[in-house]
């Protein structure tokens, strides 16, 4: 059937009716027009498919990566970056709007650039070795990723050197380009030599050479980060982020960091605060966070390891400021009582998720929106990053 795509929905498909229907087309943009072959259809809505291409609108552009229709992890290659971009804002503006009822303007910070991942999950199948395609289990295979790190895309190349038949590999690489490998697979791996700066391999977080940990930099920070610690994976943003909430934190308080991770977020305010104080659930990552406090001559932190519920009592100072940088499905109903319990003066949400941002900020009735700022974390995909400054009424 012959469709004009209309819009982009919250994942970047392109939007048409068919039959009165709102119909989800991948690989569209606004102003496409498309004959479309309805795959799956659904009680309130259908999933399309494009047969051909009418006439291509004039917001299309060629996507530079010649996996991305198959793939769909980079949903905005096909459109210029300023319209992604708009894209992203006006995504976290409705959100906020439809969830939470909070109407606000805000900016959002870009990062018009490629090879921006520091972390990459490559899925191995009969030694043919790529991504899953969206929402499948089919395999697509390549030898490059454009948003990867040219060390990781570098590596990509040599995986078959090892022998790896079915499984996962995980590669990291850090700011000087050091790779952290770790395969995930119960086939006999094959250790062979490389010219590329590899640092640790592993399997299945067992290491087979070298160590299960890097040093990362950010600005004048150095974190040493094990292999299955959680880390920002563009490392420019998150110098930003790193800035702006050390620019927005009150100064000479208690801290509290949830979800901590290797302590990136608290050890970079940590020198302008009385305390400050982290709890994480996995414990590589608090022995990352303690190493790393030395590592930058860091007194003032105390780190905690297992849920809020059970450490937030082992902490005897009030708390004055909140960090949180929670997983995708936002914080857990735990954490929010923990956070409208202590009242601290400030709370400060770093967001890869706007739904959960959105709706986690219905349970602060207390607290009003002081600034909030997008962040591309996340260039040609659909994902978007936001940190939230929160200040009690």
């Amino acid at each position: 059937m012959e469709v004009l795509i209309e819009r982009l929905n919250d994942q970047g498909l392109g939007i048409c009716y068919i039959n009165n229907i709102i119909t989800f087309v991948p690989n569209t943009v606004i102003g496409d027009l498309v004959d479309v072959e309805v795959i799956e259809k659904y009680k309130k809505y259908n999933i399309g498919k494009v047969i051909k291409y009418i006439k291509k609108s004039i917001n299309r552009i060629e996507s530079i990566c010649p996996y991305s229709t198959l793939c769909g992890g980079c949903a905005l290659l096909n459109i210029n970056y300023d319209m992604g971009l708009e894209f992203k804002k006006n995504k976290v503006k409705n959100i906020l709007k439809k969830f939470s009822n909070i109407d606000i303007d805000l900016d959002i910070i870009s990062f018009n650039n490629i090879n921006y991942r520091n972390k990459i999950t490559i899925h191995v199948k009969d030694r043919k070795i790529g991504y899953y395609q969206d929402k499948t289990n089919n395999l697509v295979e390549i030898n490059n990723c454009i948003i990867a790190n040219r060390e990781i895309n570098k590596f990509i190349k040599e995986i078959n050197n090892y022998n790896i038949i079915n499984g996962e590999v995980v590669i990291r690489c850090n700011y000087n380009n050091e790779l952290l490998i770790n395969f995930i697979t119960n086939d006999k791996l094959t250790i062979v030599k490389s010219n590329l700066k590899i640092v640790g391999i592993l399997q299945n977080g067992k290491v087979l050479f070298g160590e299960d940990n890097f040093i990362e930099k950010i600005n004048n920070l150095y974190f040493k980060v094990s292999y299955n610690s959680f880390f920002q994976i563009n490392r420019d943003i998150t110098a930003y982020l790193f800035n702006f909430i050390k620019e927005n934190t009150l100064k000479n308080k208690n801290v509290l960091d949830l979800y901590c991770g290797v302590g990136t977020l608290g050890l970079n305010i940590a020198k302008e605060e009385n305390n400050v104080y982290g709890i994480e659930i996995v414990r590589n990552a608090v022995e990352n966070a303690i190493i790393n406090s030395k590592i930058n001559n860091i007194n003032n932190t105390y780190y905690l390891c297992g849920e809020v519920k059970d450490c937030i009592d082992k902490i005897k100072n009030s708390i004055e400021v909140i960090i949180i940088d929670p997983p995708r499905s936002g914080l857990d109903n735990k954490s929010i009582s923990v956070i409208n319990k202590m009242l601290p003066e400030q709370v400060i949400y770093v967001s890869c998720n706007p739904i959960t941002l959105a709706r986690d900020l219905n349970s602060f009735k207390d607290y009003k929106i002081d600034k909030i700022v997008a962040l591309d974390m996340f260039p040609n995909t659909y994902h978007v990053e936001c940190v939230c400054v929160l200040k009690l009424y």
